[in-house]
């Protein structure tokens, strides 16, 4: 029997060849002859003595155009019923492609095409034309057979038809899904990012030709990291799935709502008055996700952080309202867990200084910008010299002499962090092992280094008992500050911790307090820190109301946990007082001593021992360290 015929039609050699290739790969379970052709001319001509199942026409080519060719093919009776496919790399507008229908296409395609989809709709023509032969094949050997036997054979036509309409349902169904899972997130059923970037560009395009406006909301979960943690990753996805549910509860219908991808979501508002409902849909969205999950039997607490970027007021693009609506959830994340934040120009101000810090970063720690200076802590009870505080001081170009760790909290690029941490490590043990190894006797107090790193990595624990080694530090002369942030929903750090005080290092939360809800008490239990050091905010509040008993408060916890209890920014003897009679270790402040470059700090090592000295007797001088006014950074 006759295998059906598959034209393609293309003027381009390298084009004509790859598709060819394509679709003969697919020949093996699904037989045919693929006949080619490079011109409109040479197209009429093959259908003049060829049947086909299937033409692949390309739209550009000199002389007969594809339009043309195919008006053509369907003015002729005998191929007035082919199929025809256009296939183009010209990604025109709809009245392009109307044109293509207009002149007889069954399908209209970009290339590069996806290979299944294409071979799969060359699959369809060429099974309904071998049945057609079939039913050719049978339909002549029933007019050899007498009429008896042509009731039963018709019969069997009517069986056939229908299976086949049946097969070209189920494989319609079929593409269909296929192109679902093309825009669509497998998780939660929204939009994809690919799907987003196309309505997202027409709806920019339409508020362009109407006046109009619209609104876009990037979206990002409070928490979700800790559910993966504490649950596994199949609670977080199930999480996610409620997400998406809350949120289609909260728009209309017409509005987009989108997955970008882990725990990001967009909203995309058309229509009049787009920009007026779009702090009233943020709202509604965060008082929907605001309500406890149930995942699993748990009761599962999170919050939405929201940033809101206006078209046309806030971005001349498409991509730029996505990046602005970005920038201004990530505010809205820094600011208040849960909050809401409106794109704004400060934002990109933010952004544009915080690059500039991350640069000036750079060059600083590449042209030796960098140097320590050094704070004493000495004993609350009795004045003993107890540890020394490493501070990092930048001898900037344009500020003079300030601590680092002021202009540094909108730089978020942990390699560069890391490395200016890996340099004030190196940097303080080289000193204390230096002052360690003087000729005379000196006190060997710890040196104390706070991380300036969003958290602590196996990379960075391995350099810094690398470190330790090579400068032949003994176990506890070196103390690391973490901060209660940089322990907030980080698991991923025990190891690196635990390493740490394997190695003889001696780890101490800096700022206790300060960070609200912090860590978490079973988190500070299962830690091997030695120590807390409470934040001077609170020492500052003795002699307010409730100044004292909240100081005692926190004290109580440390010994609970117990932990040694360090107060800092002590200024007052009447500060210093309070601490002693609630049984607080240790403490620095100005009344101590205030930050000393190496040669004072080397002349109170010689001088130590004893109980605080007056005031007339303090450290010999201090480092020249100035703040300049406080700016603000972004990520």
């Amino acid at each position: 029997m006759q295998i059906p015929k598959v034209l393609l039609v293309n003027d381009d050699a390298a084009s004509l060849f790859a598709l060819e290739s394509l679709l003969t790969s697919a020949m093996d379970q699904n037989p045919y002859e693929l006949v080619t052709a490079t011109s409109g001319h040479e197209t009429l001509r093959k259908v003049l003595t060829h049947e086909f199942a299937v033409i692949l026409l390309d739209v550009n080519m000199p002389g007969m155009d594809g339009f043309e060719t195919a008006e053509a093919i369907h003015s002729h009776p005998r191929s007035s019923s082919v199929p025809i496919i256009f296939i183009t790399a010209y990604y025109a507008d709809e009245m392009h492609r109307l044109k293509a229908y207009q002149s007889g296409a069954a399908d209209y395609l970009f290339t590069p095409v996806i290979p299944q989809v294409l071979q799969t709709k060359v699959a369809v023509f060429v099974d309904l034309t071998r049945k057609n032969l079939e039913l050719r094949a049978k339909t002549a050997e029933l007019s050899l057979l007498n009429q008896d036997l042509r009731v039963q054979r018709m019969q069997d036509l009517k069986r056939i038809n229908a299976e086949l309409e049946q097969e070209v349902a189920e494989r319609k169904l079929a593409e269909q899904r296929a192109h679902d899972l093309s825009i669509r997130d497998a998780l939660t059923g929204l939009v994809n990012r690919r799907s987003l970037i196309q309505q997202l560009e027409h709806a920019v395009a339409t508020c362009d030709r109407h006046q109009g406006e619209c609104a876009l909301l990037f979206l990002d979960l409070d928490r979700f990291k800790q559910v993966n943690d504490s649950l596994g990753h199949q609670a977080g996805d199930e999480l996610l799935r409620q997400v998406a549910a809350r949120l289609l509860a909260s728009v209309r219908v017409s509005d987009v709502v989108t997955r970008l991808g882990g725990d990001e979501f967009v909203v995309l508002l058309e229509g009049k008055g787009a920009a007026a409902n779009a702090a009233r849909v943020a709202r509604k969205i965060s008082v929907a996700h605001a309500r406890p999950f149930d995942i699993d039997g748990h009761g599962v607490q999170t919050g939405t952080s929201i940033g809101i970027a206006l078209y046309p007021q806030d971005a001349g693009n498409a991509a730029a309202l996505m990046r602005n609506a970005d920038r201004a959830m990530y505010y809205a994340k820094q600011n208040k867990r849960g909050g809401i934040e409106f794109f704004r120009e400060e934002l990109n101000a933010r952004e544009t200084e915080r690059a500039l810090w991350t640069r000036e970063l750079k060059h600083a720690l590449d042209n030796g910008e960098f140097e320590l200076a050094f704070q004493p802590r000495a004993g609350v009870a009795n004045g003993e010299l107890r540890g020394i505080d490493a501070h990092l001081c930048w001898r900037h170009p344009r500020h003079g002499l300030v601590e680092a760790r002021d202009h540094v909290s909108g730089v978020t690029e942990r390699g560069l962090l890391e490395r200016v941490d890996a340099w004030t490590i190196g940097e303080a043990c080289a000193q204390a092992a230096q002052w360690r190894g003087s000729a005379a006797p000196l006190p060997a107090p710890p040196m104390s280094v706070r991380l300036l790193s969003a958290g602590v990595s196996a990379a960075l624990a391995q350099q810094v008992l690398a470190r330790l080694r090579a400068c032949k530090l003994p176990a506890g002369a070196l103390e690391l500050q973490v901060t209660e942030q940089m322990l907030a929903g980080r698991r991923d750090a025990d190891h690196a911790l635990h390493a740490l005080h394997q190695g003889g290092v001696s780890l101490v939360v800096d700022d206790f307090g300060s960070a609200g809800a912090g860590p978490g008490l079973g988190l500070l239990r299962t830690l091997p820190f030695a120590a807390l050091r409470i934040d001077s905010s609170f020492v500052s509040a003795i002699g307010e109301p409730g100044g004292e008993d909240m100081l005692a408060a926190l004290v109580h916890l440390s010994r609970a946990l117990g932990l040694r209890v360090l107060a800092k920014g002590v200024l007052t003897n009447g500060q210093l007082a309070v601490l002693n009679s609630l049984g607080c270790d240790e403490y620095h402040g100005e009344l101590f001593s205030p930050a000393l470059q190496a040669a004072p700090m080397l002349a109170l090592l010689e001088q130590a021992g004893t109980r605080i000295p007056p005031k007339s007797h303090r450290a010999p001088s201090r480092a020249n360290l100035s703040t300049p006014r406080k700016r603000g950074h972004s990520r």
